[in-house]
């Protein structure tokens, strides 16, 4: 473990989820703001930004404002920063627009049909960056008003689809669950918990009628996600949510710490992400420390190590 932890504080983009996430310090603390101000000026981050695509959409794979601005929530980036305002306005006008409502919206039997994980991680990152105006409330109506009646969302356009997808609830559930805990809103919380179910009812990795694994895909770990799923990606989100200490929990959690390395840390077995070609969608301006079985991802590892402290589970 102190080989892991060695190598995490290597990492000047993992210095606010080192003393937050895995050392448990209060966000509001001064060794909070100040890992926060580290992680701002990492190499990582200024290359995330420095090369954000302003020329296409935001949501451009995985170099558009959408993107870029999803990461450095998701590793801790300060809010407020006035800097990051334009490509949150971008990110906004692309999902409030007449011209995507009317394209990407659709009702098929009675279900709307909708990537909601687009407006999920807008509402997210809003909120985490400190950007939350009026057009969050208004995504978070949205997403209440296209909720499926089994918790969640899916954009499939098949008339037979009358499951929620696992893509496109668990950002939406991330979302509304931080946006509850920052309004109090009682209605987006019972919103959120219902979204969970969609997890919870399948141990977050296993289909209902035979117990087996949904996905290989699941079972294998990443950083970053984007808006793919594994059970590293939902326990954390149910760690978020405050919802890790359900036993159906159990199951995932078992099998994530069956990954830990001898050195204590955690591989990414997997990458959504590459670095050649970056006019094309898919591309990733930065290196996430690699896929490998048997070497720990520095980026999977912090994220491990996270929601093993929320669960109790020995470090």
């Amino acid at each position: 473990m102190d080989k892991a932890m060695d190598l995490l504080g290597k990492e000047p983009a993992l210095a606010w989820k080192m003393t937050v996430n895995i050392l448990g310090m209060d966000e509001a603390s001064l060794a909070a703001s100040q890992s926060a101000a580290e992680l701002r000026e990492a190499p990582l981050v200024k290359d995330l930004l420095a090369t954000c695509d302003r020329q296409h959409s935001a949501y451009k794979k995985w170099d558009g404002a959408h993107w870029v601005l999803s990461i450095l929530a998701d590793l801790g980036y300060p809010a407020g920063d006035e800097s990051l305002r334009p490509l949150m306005e971008e990110t906004f006008d692309t999902w409030m627009s007449r011209e995507h409502e009317t394209r990407h919206l659709k009702v098929i039997d009675g279900l709307v049909r909708r990537c909601a994980s687009q407006e999920g991680n807008a509402i997210w990152c809003s909120l985490r960056l400190g950007f939350a105006d009026k057009r969050t409330e208004e995504l978070v109506s949205r997403l209440l008003k296209w909720q499926w009646p089994d918790g969640g969302w899916n954009c499939s356009k098949h008339h037979e689809a009358d499951t929620s997808s696992f893509m496109e609830t668990l950002i939406p559930l991330r979302a509304l669950s931080l946006y509850a805990k920052c309004s109090g809103d009682a209605k987006v919380r019972a919103a959120a918990e219902c979204a969970a179910e969609v997890f919870l009812t399948r141990r977050l990795f296993k289909r209902r009628r035979d117990d087996q694994v949904m996905d290989p895909h699941f079972i294998r770990l990443h950083y970053p996600l984007y808006w793919h799923y594994d059970i590293l990606f939902g326990l954390k989100v149910m760690a978020e949510a405050g919802l890790l200490g359900d036993p159906r929990c159990q199951a995932a959690l078992d099998l994530l710490e069956s990954k830990r390395l001898p050195d204590g840390g955690f591989p990414a077995e997997e990458t959504f992400a590459r670095q050649s070609r970056p006019q094309l969608s898919g591309y990733s301006p930065v290196n996430w420390g690699g896929t490998s079985k048997k070497i720990m991802n520095p980026f999977v590892t912090a994220d491990a190590l996270y929601v093993l402290r929320l669960a109790g589970r020995p470090q």
